[in-house]
C-alpha cells in the first residue's frame, strides 16, 4: 500500500468514526416499547474496529513519515516546515489585509488612517511563501504516492 493510500484511508476511517459516534447518539435512548433505529451493540463494534484499524494505520503513517528521506530532511520534518510555513503565511496575508483598509477620509478635518508597514513589500513576501508552500505541498504529495507503507 503506499502512503497516499493509507492517508486517504486515515481520512475516510476519521468520517467514518464521526459518523459511527452520531448513530450511537441517536440510538442510544428509546421512548419505552420502541425498538432502536440501529442495534448499538453492532455500532460499538464496528467503531472499535474502525478506531483499531485508525490507530495501526496512524503508527504506520508515522513510522513512514519518519523513515522517508526527502531532499536530505525526514518526510516528518518536511510536514512540520509546511506547517509553519502555512502558519507564517496566513499571519502575513491577515496583516496585508489588515494594512490595506485605510479608510478614505471625506474632509481635511476627519482622521487619517496609515498603514504601519509596507504593504508592497509584505505582499511580496505573502507571494514567496506561497510559493514555497506550494512547491512543498507538491514534494510531498509525490512522495506520499511514490512511498510504500511501512
Amino acid at each position: 500500500m503506499k502512503l497516499a493510500e493509507a492517508l486517504q484511508e486515515r481520512a475516510d476511517l476519521n468520517r467514518q468514526i464521526e459518523q459511527l459516534k452520531s448513530r450511537l447518539s441517536s440510538n442510544a435512548i428509546v421512548q419505552e416499547g420502541e425498538e432502536p433505529a440501529e442495534n448499538p451493540q453492532e455500532l460499538i463494534k464496528e467503531l472499535n474496529g474502525s478506531i483499531s484499524r485508525l490507530e495501526e494505520l496512524i503508527g504506520r503513517i508515522n513510522l513512514t513519515n519518519c523513515a522517508t528521506k526527502v531532499d536530505g530532511s525526514t518526510l516528518t520534518e518536511l510536514i512540520a516546515k509546511k506547517d509553519c510555513i502555512n502558519l507564517k503565511l496566513i499571519a502575513y496575508q491577515n496583516l496585508v489585509y489588515d494594512a490595506s483598509q485605510t479608510a478614505r477620509r471625506a474632509t481635511r478635518t476627519e482622521i487619517k488612517i496609515l498603514s504601519t508597514v509596507d504593504v508592497k513589500s509584505l505582499q511580496k513576501t505573502v507571494d514567496k511563501l506561497s510559493k514555497e508552500l506550494r512547491l512543498i505541498e507538491n514534494k510531498i504529495q509525490e512522495t506520499n504516492w511514490t512511498t510504500e507503507l511501512k
